[in-house]
């Protein structure tokens, strides 16, 4: 009986703890906590959101979210060396985040380090888990880079099944001009 009575308290106090505990992870917190700084760059208005990132990186010096802002940001001013140590201090606290890798790969690929931004569109497109265009196309462009046309190909014809235009266009210019696919 008294083991009865133990083992109901303890399922009791499980389910309690359950609810009380904070599930969100501290990116979730972020978000939320950097929700207007997060609106303005999906505003695309990077030098107002870029000053609101350069606050909360001071406020939040271990936010990886913060620091993968303000590289978002630096990399859509056209400041490809800052958004490279941004995204790089970003994914160093956190590297789950697959646009991190995605706009890091993009600064490096700016940068002329196709070799690099290869591996950066690999990592994206795997956390992304290949749904995300972008990640592809991006990581075709590195591959044409690297002269690997027929990996680029099979990347592109990828991002046109899930909807990316770009890639199309893409498809439809030298060295791919042979290739039919609408």
């Amino acid at each position: 009986m008294e083991v009865a009575l133990l083992g109901f308290l303890f399922m009791v106090f499980l389910f309690a703890r359950y609810f009380v505990i904070d599930h969100d992870t501290p990116a979730d917190k972020d978000r939320h906590r950097f929700a207007e700084g997060i609106a303005l760059a999906q505003l695309h208005r990077y030098e107002e959101a870029l000053v609101y990132f350069n606050e909360a990186v001071k406020k939040y010096p271990k936010s990886s979210l913060a620091f993968a802002y303000r590289g978002k940001c630096h990399l859509r001013n056209e400041n490809a060396y800052s958004a490279l140590f941004d995204l790089t201090y970003a994914l160093s606290l956190d590297n789950t985040i697959p646009d991190s890798y995605l706009d890091k790969g993009i600064a490096l690929y700016q940068l002329n380090q196709f070799g690099e931004a290869f591996k950066e569109f690999d990592k994206a497109v795997w956390y992304f888990r290949g749904q995300q265009p972008d990640a592809i196309r991006w990581r075709a462009l590195a591959r044409m880079q690297l002269d690997q046309y027929t990996q680029a190909q099979k990347d592109l014809i990828r991002a046109i099944e899930l909807g990316d235009e770009n890639s199309a266009y893409l498809l439809k210019q030298p060295p791919f001009s042979n290739v039919i696919y609408s």
